[in-house]
């Protein structure tokens, strides 16, 4: 007899005290279930009310909870893992991007040249086309496509190649802009045009300034059309397990997206919004926008809709060379610096910066920025040390997204003032190899220090930075999670023969950590998920093999085979 059978045989001799137990809509036995509570306990079974876990514990002991209305799943050993959570997408503009025409992957200045001749003859002449987050460090020849290329693809439209803040552009596009040999930034914000030494001219590469560009032409989608195309993103991102996931710099049209979506009840994962802040706009307009969110019934919410923080842009790029770093670049083809004392671009001055951290705390409203280069960290964690004597830093949880180069004294600020850190794998996976050629082996020790982090007690929570695209890893960025935990684990790279300091790597524990109750906190709901306890959320996920036992090279491969949202199924690979 199957050990599933035998237990349930029992229930027919149990305790005639049993009565008294609360009743189970939900009960699933007979596998292996990872609470990722402190702890870090393994039970067999778990039994679900109303949403909700209300016991895990050994099969005899949760299955007395069944009743005849009870729902009763036998795992037959297989793993269940808290429901996963990205600390850091755009899944609203990243489900429409192909709304108007599919884009093709690039991989080289080639592809991306065909797909700018492409556009031009499938657009009016004159209309921009713009080539969006096509990174230059997943490009073959590693550099940007220049002026005269672009010209040459499409002499009579104008043409931008943006990659984050960053963009090279062709003539009709500075012409039309006016961007000439005297043009400068005017609006106050951060910014420049690079100019050739010889000529004075522009060169075509934009630093931290495509606000001044027009957009393209592009057929939009209706309320109803995106919300149908972000409920299919949100299907495939219960496919790969996610359950939650962070809007990072949503504006007023997602955000009633959401509102919309959530009064229907059409959202498969739960959402936490941070809203869009322009740092360049006075103090004065920045204190009314955090108190219209701390007075908006979203700031409470509740479990599956919450908007409680803000998002703003401390410093450029690394993939574009624009990242604020503490020692300069160094001259290089590569990311067109010819200056060797650049250090990238600051795009907060050091005391606006604590300005709208304080006003930020002032208004319990979560303060996260953009901060890539150690530079920009720096800032960051200086600005929150200042106001260290007024709030608790750790009571108010600023964030710190991207954070990719740190250093030691960065770590030890981030444990001690409670500082949390949102790190995105796929830049390890995806361009450690140009990084490495820049900088060198040694200048990135401390590129995403995850195991000083986790060892020094800071919080560094998993995500993915989706930005374009539908589909785990044809997206850009990846929004594979076991792809992620597993660059995390092995710190292995594309293109490289070596981990990248694999000092830096994680456990297994401590990857999933990172991608479950990290992120919970992050969002400021570990009290109801993140982890498989009593009381909370029941969100969880079943696996084809174990997460914790399996050769290392196969977690990338895991698959989900289940996807619980609140004890319902959002997603069944049988299905």
């Amino acid at each position: 007899m199957k050990i599933g059978s035998f237990v349930l045989l029992l229930l027919f001799f149990v305790s005639p005290f049993t009565w008294c137990l609360e009743s189970a809509d939900l009960i699933v036995f007979n596998g292996k279930i990872v609470s990722v509570d402190e702890a870090f306990r393994i039970h067999s079974a778990m039994a679900v009310h109303e949403g909700r876990i209300i016991v895990l514990g050994s099969d005899y002991e949760i299955l007395q909870h069944k009743t005849n209305d009870s729902t009763v799943i036998n795992l037959e050993g297989k793993t269940v893992l808290p429901g996963l959570i990205d600390s850091h997408g755009h899944p609203a503009s990243a489900s429409i991007f192909e709304f108007d025409h599919t884009v093709p992957e690039m991989d080289s200045i080639e592809d991306v040249l065909t797909y700018v001749r492409s556009r031009a003859e499938a657009v009016k002449e004159g209309e921009w086309i713009w080539v969006n987050q096509i990174f230059l460090t997943r490009l073959e020849e590693e550099r940007y496509p220049t002026r005269a290329e672009l010209d040459s693809a499409a002499p009579n439209h104008p043409v931008v190649f943006r990659t984050g803040p960053d963009a090279s552009v062709n003539t009709l596009a500075l012409k039309l802009c006016g961007i000439d040999a005297g043009w400068q930034v005017d609006d106050g914000g951060p910014g420049y045009a690079e100019k050739d030494k010889s000529t004075g001219e522009p060169t075509g590469i934009l630093r931290g300034c495509t606000r001044y560009l027009s957009k393209a032409k592009v057929k939009k989608p209706t309320q109803s059309e995106h919300q149908k195309a972000l409920q299919a993103l949100f299907h495939d991102y219960n496919r790969v397990g996610i359950v939650g996931v962070t809007e990072r710099d949503a504006d007023e049209n997602e955000i009633a997206l959401y509102q919309s979506m959530r009064e229907q009840g059409a959202l498969s994962v739960r959402v936490y919004l941070s809203r869009h802040l322009d740092p360049v706009q006075p103090l004065a307009d920045i204190e009314a926008l955090l108190a219209s969110i701390a007075s908006s019934p979203l700031y409470h919410g509740d479990n599956m809709l919450r908007l409680c923080a803000i998002k703003t842009f401390s410093d450029g790029g690394m993939l574009t060379g624009s990242a604020f770093m503490r020692k300069p670049w160094g001259v290089s083809d590569l990311y067109n610096i010819a200056d060797p004392a650049y250090r990238g671009t600051q795009y907060i001055a050091p005391d606006k910066l604590a300005q709208i951290i304080e006003a930020c705390m002032k208004h319990g409203v979560q303060f996260t920025s953009h901060c890539v280069g150690d530079g920009a960290v720096h800032a960051f964690l200086d600005a929150c040390n200042s106001l260290s004597e007024k709030f608790s830093v750790r009571d108010k949880r600023p964030v710190i997204c991207h954070s990719n180069f740190m250093s030691q004294e960065a770590v030890r600020l981030c444990a001690e003032l409670g500082v949390a850190v949102d790190i995105q794998p796929a830049w390890l996976n995806s361009d450690a190899r140009t990084l490495t050629n820049h900088f060198g082996y040694e200048r990135l020790a401390w590129f995403q220090p995850l195991k000083a982090l986790f060892d020094a007690g800071a919080i560094a929570g998993g995500g993915s930075d989706h930005m374009l695209k539908l589909g785990s890893t044809r997206s850009i960025n990846f929004y594979d999670p076991w792809l992620g935990m597993y660059t995390a684990i092995t710190r292995k790279a594309k293109w490289l023969d070596q981990p990248l300091h694999a000092e830096h790597a994680l456990s297994r524990v401590e990857a999933l950590r990172f991608y479950t109750i990290n992120n919970a906190y992050i969002l400021q709901c570990e009290q109801q998920r993140g982890s498989l306890e009593t009381g909370k959320l029941a969100d969880f996920i079943v696996i084809d093999r174990d997460f914790l036992l399996c050769p290392v090279d196969e977690i990338k491969d895991i698959h989900v085979i289940e996807t619980y949202l609140g004890g319902r199924a959002v997603y069944s690979s049988s299905s």
